[in-house]
């Protein structure tokens, strides 16, 4: 229960953050509530991991519809990707999951470290 409910509140604050301040408070978010509900390192990691992933993936193929998949082929072409926009949307959500990821899983080694 504490996992699923890490991922839903890392992703509902690394969205209100991603609103307000730079892309990178993504992590300060998956720290923040890695720091509130105590997970071992794995579970912390893969909780940061899947709430980021998710919301960066549902938001990069919110915009890619909105646009009519203009911008992402464009970019999927110069990062060599065939132009396939989905990978891309697939790579942008893996990158901000690994952000995430790693600051959930620096905040449990922080928690573990102060026992």
């Amino acid at each position: 229960m504490k996992f699923i409910v890490a991922i839903i509140l890392t992703a509902l604050l690394a969205f209100i953050g991603g609103v307000y301040m730079p892309w990178w408070s993504l992590a300060i978010a998956a720290f923040i509530i890695s720091l509130l509900i105590p997970q071992k390192g794995g579970k912390a990691f893969l909780s940061g991991f899947l709430g980021v992933f998710l919301l960066w993936a549902i938001l990069a193929w919110w915009i890619n519809m909105k646009n009519e998949s203009i911008l992402a082929k464009k970019i999927a072409e110069i990062l060599h990707l065939g132009g396939n926009e989905y990978f891309l949307i697939l790579v942008t959500a893996f990158v901000g999951g690994l952000v995430g990821g790693f600051a959930s899983l620096s905040a449990s080694f922080l928690r573990s470290s102060n026992k």
